[in-house]
Order: structure tokens, then C-alpha cells, then sequence
């Protein structure tokens, strides 16, 4: 199983340095193109996208997470920080599991 991360230039460059292949998606063409390479290759189990590219695509993106097909895709913030409204890490996991860790 590998990892495939799509967004901006640093978050690429970063995961690249790892060793996790990816593609920078700065409009919703390159986004899309991203995102339809990575659900395409059958290695990919876990597909890391930043808000901001995510919200390029969101239907595409939300008709992935509320399914049981892979890649899984996790949703990171960008070097620009998380965006407004959007819910951290630990609000997520408290989420998933139905209590509270801290």
C-alpha cells in the first residue's frame, strides 16, 4: 500500500522527501487530474490531500470519504495553516470514536 499526497508546492516537496509520490494541485484542473491519477492506481491506500486542494474538488473528495472505497483520504492543512472552519485533528478522532481524548 502506498501514499499519495496532493496540494500546494511545500506540502508535495515535503512528502516527497519521505519517499511519498505526489502532485501539486493549485486549480481545480490540476487538482483533478491529481486526484483521478491517485484513485486510479490500486496501490494507493491512503490518499493525503490539503483543505485547500480538497476544496477545488469537494464533491469528488466527499463522495470518497462518506464511501467504503479506497484510497482513505485524510484531510491535512496546508503551510497556510488550517482553514477557518474546519475541524483539528483531535475533533475529528473524537468524532470517529464518540469520546472525548482530551
Amino acid at each position: 500500500m502506498k501514499y499519495f499526497v496532493i496540494g500546494d508546492e511545500d506540502t508535495v516537496l515535503g512528502f516527497g522527501m519521505v519517499g511519498v509520490d505526489g502532485r501539486v494541485a493549485g486549480d481545480v484542473a490540476e487538482a483533478e487530474a491529481a486526484f483521478d491519477a491517485a484513485t486510479a492506481d490500486p496501490d494507493v491506500g491512503i490518499l493525503v490531500v490539503t483543505e485547500r486542494a480538497a476544496e477545488l474538488i469537494r464533491p469528488r473528495v466527499d463522495r470518497y470519504l462518506f464511501s467504503d472505497t479506497f484510497p482513505l483520504i485524510v484531510e491535512i492543512p496546508d503551510r497556510s495553516g488550517r482553514m477557518t472552519g474546519r475541524p483539528t485533528i483531535r475533533e475529528t478522532v473524537n468524532s470517529a470514536i464518540g469520546i472525548k481524548l482530551g
